[in-house]
């Protein structure tokens, strides 16, 4: 990995425009510093020399330019990350869903759909599942593929039930998962109720009417602007009383706590509208 001072902002801008302006891919609003982390991890896994060099490569090669995608977007995640967030979700949220016919939920910026299935596995204990509509959405389609696909090589086994346990899960997990190869292998049958599809959070339109919107560590990659506006088209997706739910290190600005109040603050959940 090239070191981030070596790579420089105005060669990063360069680099970011002529993504856009060739793919319509928009990175350009991404926070400078982990922006310039991340264009230095896809330098060094290049074998390239200059950011100059990584340009004319991505510009001229689709796949080469697929690859380096990976190392701008491409974030980590694990099954049932955070678990007292998702039993905080579990507690608070559900019995408020459970009212509901039909619940929408946006996943975006989903990566390789980890915590879309563990989302999937709580609503399904939880004998929601079958009343709920997930969208799970990213900006890279290969990591929209992985999901898809539903196998995962890390977090299976004694990991994952630790994890689901301190979450809150009961059920065995062999009715959603079956290991494999030390992973685990997600069943087509939960999978019934997730679309994924690829979809540009800073470019693209949103959607209506949502009931709850999943934006967990994204918008920590984001420069202060982008934050604003992403959040503002979070807000016009979400209706009325639905859910926000955000990562651990991100926090509504001053603008943001005027369209939603907190809800459970340790865990980052805010509710659109009052706090009635």
């Amino acid at each position: 990995m090239a070191p981030e001072a070596t790579v420089d902002g105005a060669a990063v801008a360069r680099l970011t425009g002529a993504i856009f302006e060739r793919y319509g891919y928009d990175l350009r609003g991404y926070a400078p510093a982990s922006l310039r982390r991340r264009v230095g991890a896809a330098l060094g896994r290049s074998g390239l020399s200059t950011v100059a060099e990584l340009e004319r490569r991505t510009v001229g090669d689709p796949d080469f330019f697929a690859r380096v995608l990976d190392s701008l977007t491409v974030r980590v995640s694990d099954m049932f990350r955070d678990p007292s967030f998702f039993q905080a979700f579990r507690r608070r949220v559900v019995p408020l869903l459970r009212t509901f016919q039909r619940v929408n939920i946006w996943h975006a910026g989903c990566a390789g759909g980890e915590e879309v299935y563990s989302l999937a596995i709580l609503l399904s204990e939880e004998r929601l599942y079958d009343r709920c509509q997930i969208y799970a959405t990213d900006l890279n389609p290969r990591a929209i593929e992985k999901a898809k696909r539903g196998v995962y090589e890390a977090g299976g086994g004694v990991a994952l039930s630790a994890s689901h346990r301190a979450a809150g899960g009961q059920s065995d997990l062999a009715r959603y998962a079956t290991d494999a190869h030390g992973g685990v292998s997600i069943h087509a049958s939960l999978r019934r109720n997730i679309l994924f599809f690829q979809h540009d959070l800073v470019g693209d339109h949103v959607f209506g009417e949502m009931d709850v919107i999943f934006c967990r560590n994204v918008m920590i990659y984001f420069g202060r602007e982008l934050q604003q506006s992403v959040l503002g088209k979070l807000g016009e997706s979400l209706r009325p009383g639905g859910f926000l739910c955000l990562g651990r290190s991100e926090r509504l600005s001053r603008a943001g706590q005027v369209r939603f109040c907190e809800f459970a603050p340790e865990e980052r959940i805010y509710k659109k509208g009052s706090a009635a």
